[in-house]
């Protein structure tokens, strides 16, 4: 399926991918900043998110629908960025084409087949007990409670609650789709092979599953340091636009021109 997008700017595309309870309109406050340094910014919603909408009985596989919709708007060579689940898709993204990718920035990651910390699972039991009760209120609460940190502003936790909301009233109406099979695989073999670029971030605030897994993630891909988001939760992008776009804009500053 095409995705829907929004985009700013001319230059090399930055693709940003968007964390599970969220959808593109995450990436708002990015696209100018991007665009003012001279990058072609483009934010896609998910499917299943935003506006992608997915019929009950249709399996998706995100990663190659990131592929067909940068290919139906012209971009064959770009940086993927993402957050938590946007950074999952952006490197299933990879290994399915890596001759298409300049770089990563990846924040918030945490594999699947990681326990769960405390913190995250009294997370997940929090939304899931809500919405058994047919409590979507609680619910969003209890996810704006999670994936943004103490310290974020009145405008960013209205922003995360109604991404929250719309998501899971279409989770609700709709179920969520199946997933086709990982391109990622077992264990983590797929991901040293990777030679592409990449920065793992994760934010100050954020839960210790995020920290354990972007580590790991660093290591697998070459890629130094996990690099830290001050006054940041889970979803730093959004608490913290001009420091992400920060972070973004320096690593592609030191990637190789690209080729025309």
């Amino acid at each position: 399926m095409l995705l829907p997008s929004d985009e700013a700017g001319r230059g090399r595309p930055v693709v940003l991918l968007h964390a599970r309870p969220t959808d593109r309109t995450m990436w708002g406050p990015h696209l100018p900043l991007l665009a003012d340094a001279g990058l072609r910014a483009i934010a896609l919603d998910l499917p299943g998110h935003g506006d992608a909408f997915v019929p009950a009985d249709r399996e998706v596989s995100p990663w190659t629908d990131v592929l067909d919709t940068l290919d139906h708007l012209g971009a064959d060579r770009f940086v993927l960025a993402g957050n938590s689940l946007g950074a999952l898709v952006a490197l299933q993204a990879t290994v399915t084409a890596p001759e298409r990718v300049e770089g990563l920035v990846l924040v918030g990651y945490r594999p699947h087949d990681q326990p769960a910390s405390p913190r995250l699972q009294a997370a997940w039991d929090a939304e899931r007990t809500a919405l058994a009760a047919g409590d979507l209120d609680a619910a969003v609460k209890a996810g704006v409670e999670a994936w943004t940190s103490a310290g974020a502003t009145d405008d960013v936790r209205a922003h995360a609650a109604r991404m929250l909301r719309r998501q899971l009233t279409e989770q609700l109406a709709h179920g969520e789709p199946s997933q086709a099979a990982d391109p990622l695989g077992e264990g983590t073999a797929v991901l040293r092979t990777l030679t592409v670029p990449a920065l793992v971030g994760v934010g100050e605030h954020d839960m210790p599953d995020f920290f354990e897994g972007g580590e790991g993630l660093a290591r697998d891909l070459d890629a130094g340091e996990t690099v830290l988001i001050p006054a940041a939760g889970h979803l730093a992008p959004l608490e913290q636009p001009s420091a992400f776009c920060t972070l973004l804009l320096d690593f592609v500053r030191h990637l190789p021109e690209q080729q025309r």
